[in-house]
């Protein structure tokens, strides 16, 4: 199962430095429970979602740490289904927790802001009501590179 876990330029030099991503229960955002028959937003569409889910998520571990840069960090990786759980209820996009680890080897890349988001960023860390906007695309990196990004 593919979950997007949101992270930072710190937390991920601690990813990379310990080789996974540790905690007793992870929080990330997920796609859950069955398609909506009636045509709604396909799996990737939905899986964008939960990108962004994240990504908005990254915004608040931001907020809570003044020392890590103004950018944005989501992990995507794939976990078996049976460590993810659910909020109670949720289907399509939610919020999920990991059970245990997720090693590094279950990443499968990282989408991060480009430095010319930084004042978008800042801007939406102080004032929640601002969009960090669409111009803003995460840009995806492979596993391999993250060392040379933090």
């Amino acid at each position: 199962m593919r979950v997007f876990l949101p992270s930072s330029l710190p937390a991920l030099a601690d990813i990379l430095e310990r080789g996974e991503v540790a905690g007793p229960e992870i929080r990330a955002f997920a796609v859950v429970g069955e398609p909506d028959p009636d045509g709604g937003a396909d799996d990737e569409e939905l899986a964008y979602e939960a990108l962004l889910a994240a990504a908005s998520a990254s915004l608040r571990l931001l907020a809570a740490d003044p020392e890590a840069p103004r950018r944005r960090v989501v992990l995507a990786a794939d976990v078996p289904e049976r460590i993810v759980e659910p909020e109670t209820g949720a289907s399509g996009v939610a919020s999920v927790t990991v059970a245990g680890t997720v090693p590094l080897k279950r990443v499968a890349s990282a989408h991060i802001d480009d430095e010319a988001a930084i004042p978008d960023i800042e801007a939406a860390i102080a004032d929640p009501d601002a969009d960090v906007g669409p111009e803003h695309e995460l840009m995806w990196y492979a596993t391999q590179e993250l060392r040379y990004v933090v």
